[in-house]
């Protein structure tokens, strides 16, 4: 099977990926696999773009969270070190925001929707990250197929 990550069109700083891409508008998300669209999303945030919509927009934010939730396998990365974030750095992006807000609302999505918050650190490792955690959904998804085919 070919791998294919799939951009959501709408996607403002898309990653660069080593495999094939596809870009087209996804229902949920900002990235998937070809062929599993449905099954499995990752949505990606920068720490700006995190503290803006789960702080100042979450109402929007829910609805993405929603069909996030409904998915086998969805997260969010967020492009940006938690201890960083807690020690106080990034005044620029938390704009008067208590990093505390941000570790409640990311417990909170992740229990309220079972949508993970994994907070990579920086770009380049959520870039990997991403990719990572698709292939190994699509790995998953295989050798389940196999064995019920079994």
């Amino acid at each position: 099977m070919d791998f294919r990550i799939v951009i959501d069109s709408r996607e403002q700083a898309p990653y660069s990926f080593a495999c094939e891409i596809v870009k087209r508008q996804l229902d949920a998300g900002d990235y998937s696999v070809d062929g599993f669209e449905q099954r499995v999303a990752v949505e990606r945030k920068s720490l700006r773009d995190f503290v803006g919509t789960v702080i100042h927009d979450f109402d929007r934010f829910a609805r993405e969270l929603s069909k996030l939730s409904a998915m086998e396998s969805a997260c969010i990365v967020v492009e940006a070190d938690l201890t960083a974030v807690l020690c106080g750095q990034h005044q620029d992006a938390l704009r008067a925001v208590a990093p505390q807000s941000l570790l409640g609302a990311s417990t909170y999505i992740g229990i309220q929707y079972r949508v993970p918050v994994y907070w990579c650190g920086s770009r380049p490792a959520a870039l990997r990250f991403t990719d990572s955690y698709l292939r190994s959904f699509v790995r998953v998804a295989s050798s389940a197929g196999n064995l019920l085919h079994e």
